[in-house]
Formats: C-alpha cells, sequence, structure tokens
C-alpha cells in the first residue's frame, strides 16, 4: 500500500523543520504544499528530501487540499494522509493512520480530539470547541455521520475514490464540501484518536473569519449550498429547512 503523507503550510518557519524531521521517521513520501509563504519556509523546505507544491500568492487550505489528492492521484498512491505543520498533530500517529486504513473496510481515516477523553491534554479557544461541536452536530443529522469532530485536519483517504468528488472550495471551509461529496459517493468513514494540542492560541484564520459568528455563517452557507446541490444523492432528510445563500437555483 503506498501511503502519500500531504503537509499544506503557511509562515510555518517556527514548526516545519522539526515537524518535517519527525514525519520522515515514518515515511520517505512526503508532499508539502507551500500556500505562497513570505517568510523563511521556502529555504527551510529546500533542506529537505520532500516534494513541494508552492502556490505564488495564498490560495487557502481547501485548494491545498485539492492539491493534495491530485498529487497523490496522478502519482498512483493507495492513500494519502494529511496533517497539519503546526506540531499540534503528532507524526507518531502516522502508523495508526496507516494500520486503520490497511483494513480495508473504510474510505476516510478522520482523526478525533473529542473521541477519546484521555487524548485532551489541552483545551482548545472556547469558540472553536463551540462551533465546531455545533457544525458536526449538524453534519452527522444531515448526513447520516456520527462524527466527534468534523474539523480534524489530521486524516487518511482512499486516493481512488476522491475522484469521484468535484471538490473546489479553496478556503477553510473546505470540509463542508468534504463531508457532503462523501457521503453522496458513499464513502466509508471511522474515526480514530488523536491528541488535543494547542501549541499558539492567537493563530487566526484571517480577514472575516476571524469573528465567530462570520466563521459559523461561512460554513453553514457552503455546508447548505453544497446539500442542496447533491440532494439526489443525500439521505431524504439532508436538505429540511436549509438556508440557502442568494441566488441558489432550483
Amino acid at each position: 500500500m503506498r501511503t502519500l503523507v500531504a503537509i499544506p503550510v503557511f509562515n510555518e518557519q517556527r514548526y516545519v523543520a522539526t515537524v518535517l524531521e519527525r514525519v520522515l521517521e515514518h515515511t520517505d513520501d512526503v508532499l508539502v504544499i507551500d500556500d505562497g509563504s513570505a517568510d523563511a519556509t521556502p529555504m527551510l523546505l529546500s533542506q529537505f528530501p520532500v516534494e513541494v507544491v508552492r502556490h505564488a500568492h495564498n490560495r487557502g487550505y481547501g485548494r491545498s487540499m485539492q492539491d493534495a489528492f491530485r498529487w497523490a492521484q496522478v502519482d498512483g498512491f493507495d492513500w494519502v494522509i494529511t496533517m497539519d505543520c503546526d506540531e499540534q498533530h503528532e507524526p507518531e500517529a502516522i502508523p495508526e493512520f496507516i494500520a486503520r486504513a490497511t483494513r480495508g473496510d473504510v474510505d476516510v481515516v478522520s482523526g478525533s480530539r473529542y473521541l477519546d477523553a484521555q487524548y485532551a491534554e489541552d483545551r482548545p479557544p472556547e469558540d472553536r470547541r463551540e462551533i465546531n461541536q455545533r457544525i458536526t452536530e449538524e453534519l452527522n443529522c444531515r448526513l447520516g455521520l456520527t462524527l466527534t469532530d468534523a474539523f480534524c485536519g489530521f486524516k487518511a483517504y482512499r486516493v481512488e475514490p476522491l475522484a469521484q468528488l468535484t471538490l473546489n472550495e479553496d478556503g477553510y471551509p473546505f470540509p463542508m464540501q468534504f463531508w457532503v461529496q462523501a457521503v453522496a459517493a458513499g464513502l466509508r468513514v471511522d474515526e480514530v484518536p488523536v491528541r488535543l494540542i494547542y501549541k499558539d492560541r492567537r493563530r487566526t484564520f484571517g480577514g472575516a473569519l476571524d469573528d465567530p459568528g462570520s466563521r459559523v455563517e461561512a460554513y453553514r452557507r457552503l455546508l447548505h449550498a453544497e446539500l442542496f446541490r447533491c440532494r439526489d444523492r443525500l439521505p431524504s432528510n439532508s436538505c429540511d429547512e436549509l438556508e440557502l445563500p442568494a441566488g441558489t437555483g432550483g
């Protein structure tokens, strides 16, 4: 089973060297998607035996994920594991994702910071935990899922069924589009516990998404639009009382 580890980065000069050193202890196949870093990140990346996709300017988290999926498909990988580069995802957990994937009964292995209480070493900023819980509950209700953490970026994806998805959300709301399309395509999902670690509580999303209310609105706007678009392939209650963006067609 060929597995690619894909790591989106943006201005990660503080962490990137340490993270890559630890990741390379577990795999030789690493792709870094540099989303237009303006610090020393590109120079540091050149010191490691990893593949690099570089955006000329910041394109967004969702665009980096799309690039990771495309690379894995073109290069013939069986699975792609995505993880963050801020030391909040432990590279030592990579073998656990691979072990779960090799059992062959799922298409997505999703990390959860809330699945097992013993892994909750830190507490996230209160607004992030509340929003995560609120959106996760709506996803579960509408899609028939049993997720405990809809936003964790530490995941393993079987590459072949990713070709069925039409992902084009470039920003942070990307998981909303992914989860809807994953259910519409019949992908099988399981969660594994990962440690809840917050190294830097001052990190921001940028722009309007720094406001919790605007962030919820952006997540739900994309979620509801995607539910409506995929409605013919979703559970019958998925589109109950949708709040559709202005201009959404019938």
